[in-house]
């Protein structure tokens, strides 16, 4: 079979079937309630019922077109007013977390302050109890200095006494002496 005589089996086949399509679509009928009578529709027959059930379809679509524009018109309106409700919430949210902020800050700073002032009431401490016991070094040092001098100013008047004693004791071997051996 050549391409030229499939090609013209296909449109064979198309003519046949669009022909009988036309057959069938161009005589409807429809059956009688009471008698169950096949009744062909004709175009006089069939425009009322056709121009009736388009009517039908036509208002229901523009319903339907009404419905669909206000559903759109609700969900614009939700939306802006999840947009508004998210502005409003991140607003609240940033000033909720600002407060938070100063109020960490707050709580920080005076912690520090008590962390400096437990540190300083530590060194006053320190330096009081450093500054006492510099007292009392200082006090033992005057003592340590007094005792010294006391006991230079004895060893002093022990070797005062002892080299009078000393020059009293040739005096009296002198004068002895004198006495045994005059000259």
């Amino acid at each position: 079979m050549n391409s030229a005589t499939f090609r013209d089996g296909r449109n064979e086949m198309r003519t046949r079937i669009t022909n009988s399509e036309k057959q069938t679509m161009a005589e409807p009928t429809i059956t009688c309630p009471n008698c169950r009578t096949e009744i062909k529709l004709t175009e006089s027959l069939a425009a009322p019922l056709i121009a009736d059930a388009r009517k039908r379809y036509e208002e229901e679509l523009a319903q339907k077109e009404v419905d669909v524009a206000k559903r759109e018109a609700a969900i614009r309106e939700q939306r802006a007013e999840i947009a508004k409700a998210r502005e409003s919430i991140s607003a609240e949210v940033a000033a909720k977390l600002d407060e938070e902020r100063k109020c960490i800050a707050a709580e920080e700073a005076q912690k520090a302050r008590r962390v400096v002032a437990t540190d300083l009431e530590q060194k006053v401490k320190e330096l009081a109890e450093l500054n006492e016991v510099l007292k009392q070094r200082d006090a033992k040092l005057a003592e340590a200095q007094a005792a010294q001098a006391d006991l230079m100013r004895k060893q002093r008047e022990l070797d005062d006494a002892k080299r009078e004693i000393d020059l009293t004791i040739q005096k009296q071997v002198q004068a002895e002496l004198s006495v045994i051996h005059p000259h």
